[in-house]
C-alpha cells in the first residue's frame, strides 16, 4: 500500500533524513520517499501499518500534517 501525506515545515536535508528516520520506525513501513519540493512524504507500507502512528511519528519530530 502507499500513502502520500504533507508535510508542511520541511526545507532542508536535516529535515528529510528526521522525516525519514522517524517514518521508518513505524512497524509495517517498508520505504519512505521525502520530497522536499513538493512537500510529499510517499510511505509504502503493509495493509495494517496504523497512518495515526505514522502522522504522530512525524508531528514529534516538529512537522505539521497539511
Amino acid at each position: 500500500m502507499v500513502t502520500v501525506l504533507v508535510v508542511e515545515g520541511m526545507t532542508c536535508n536535516h529535515c528529510k533524513a528526521a522525516v525519514t528516520k522517524a517514518v521508518e520506525g513505524v512497524s509495517g513501513v517498508e520505504s519512505v520517499d521525502v520530497n522536499l519540493e513538493s512537500k510529499e512524504v510517499k510511505i509504502n507500507h503493509r495493509e495494517a501499518t496504523s497512518i495515526e502512528t505514522v502522522k504522530e511519528a512525524i508531528e514529534d519530530q516538529g512537522y505539521d500534517l497539511a
